[in-house]
């Protein structure tokens, strides 16, 4: 190729335009300004802003038994009924993750996310010393019931709907049956029923999936805590942790995953709460849980199946947490103005985020319509049920 053959010169004007491309680039990368940082929780709060003429948006910090407690209350229109959801644990708020999956709760119902005493945002506003000893299921409950009441008198209802989550179940059930008359329906989410029944088969279950894969740190570290619970039917926290990091790891707490990171980083973006509230989650969970978890091995209900108000049960079919099926078995027996059972095949115990949309379905087709629950609501509700394959029954 001669030095001046037009392939050549092609080459090199080639040669140049990437030169000056480049240099280009440089400059122009060189002299962009940064970009500023993000407020993620701000754009999430803007985002999510109730806009409606008729809506609630409320944080309030109210008086309960004695001390300050936390309370976030969201909806598009105060004409709906209202739907306290009670959070896990114990010391687990839902309030810092509720903006990713109760949105669309909004639209049906004013929704109320309530931090228990001792936990998250309630930790921060009381002295952590003088509450310590006030821990107790009975005494939590009994919050529950005045959160009830606040709520009742603020938005001039006659009754509320609550649902209960894990822990938060063991505080709903005590509330549906102590003050039935205050209810709409309770709806179980993740239903203990027997602290001792619901860890014993929780074991069973997870040192099955250990054996099926032949995990043999699993199967040593599970069989090393026998007997589970213990033979006086206590249920130490070393050993609880370890039940649950296996049960865990084989999906009974989410489905298809080994862990629950991916639901609590989701709190770290949260517009209602603060570092500080983020950081609370953990403090109140270590006072939390020495105080309260005796109570929850205490806690039998397998024997009280009379209750005043409607009860619906919403089931992770793979859920070892708290197994489906221990409260499958006990709502057979239960006597209620009406009960429903609704399976959820793709989860474990955390359906709202699980499977976020049929949440939404069958709070809105088998919940809401029993806040005008008559004869004729009730035979509605329950038609409704059988026709996506979920048990009902409206009568004792």
């Amino acid at each position: 190729m001669s030095p001046t053959s037009p392939l050549r010169r092609c080459l090199a004007v080639l040669a140049r335009c990437l030169a000056v491309c480049g240099l280009m680039l440089g400059v122009a990368c060189a002299s962009t300004p940064p970009v500023p940082t993000v407020d993620a929780r701000a754009i999430i709060a803007d985002a999510r802003k109730i806009a409606t003429r008729d809506g609630v948006e409320e944080l309030l910090k109210i008086p309960v038994g004695g001390t300050e407690q936390w309370i976030s209350v969201r909806g598009r229109d105060r004409d709906n009924p209202i739907l306290l959801m009670i959070h896990g644990g114990p010391a687990s708020p839902e309030l810092p993750t509720s903006w990713a999956f109760q949105g669309g709760w909004e639209d049906f119902f004013t929704v109320v996310q309530w931090d228990q005493r001792g936990s998250g945002k309630t930790y921060t506003a009381n002295d952590p010393a003088r509450i310590a000893s006030t821990l107790s299921l009975d005494r939590i409950t009994e919050d529950a019931a005045e959160v009830v009441q606040y709520l009742r008198s603020r938005y001039g209802k006659d009754k509320v709907f609550v649902l209960g989550h894990s822990w938060g179940s063991l505080v709903g059930l005590g509330l549906a049956h102590r003050h039935p008359e205050l209810l709409f329906a309770y709806v179980g989410m993740g239903q203990l029923i027997s602290g001792q029944e619901n860890e014993r088969v929780s074991y069973a279950l997870t040192l099955a999936a250990a054996e099926s894969t032949h995990h043999t740190e699993a199967l040593q570290e599970l069989k090393a805590l026998a007997p589970y619970p213990e033979a006086d039917g206590s249920l130490p926290l070393q050993k609880i942790g370890i039940e649950r990091k296996w049960s865990n790891a084989f999906g009974g707490l989410v489905h298809g995953r080994d862990g629950i990171l991916h639901y609590l980083n989701l709190a770290e973006l949260s517009p209602d709460y603060t570092a500080q509230d983020v950081a609370a989650m953990d403090l109140g969970s270590q006072l939390s849980l020495p105080r309260l978890l005796p109570d929850m091995a205490r806690f039998d209900f397998l024997r009280v199946t009379d209750f005043g108000c409607p009860i619906i049960l919403f089931a992770g079919r793979h859920d070892t947490t708290t197994p489906s099926q221990v409260a499958a078995d006990w709502l057979q027996r239960v006597r209620a103005p009406g009960k429903q059972l609704v399976w959820f095949e793709h989860s474990a115990h955390m359906m709202m985020v699980e499977e976020p949309g049929r949440v939404l379905l069958h709070l809105v087709q088998d919940v809401l319509p029993l806040a005008a629950r008559g004869p004729a609501q009730a035979q509605y509700s329950c038609w409704m049920s059988q026709n996506t394959a979920v048990r009902c029954d409206t009568g004792k």
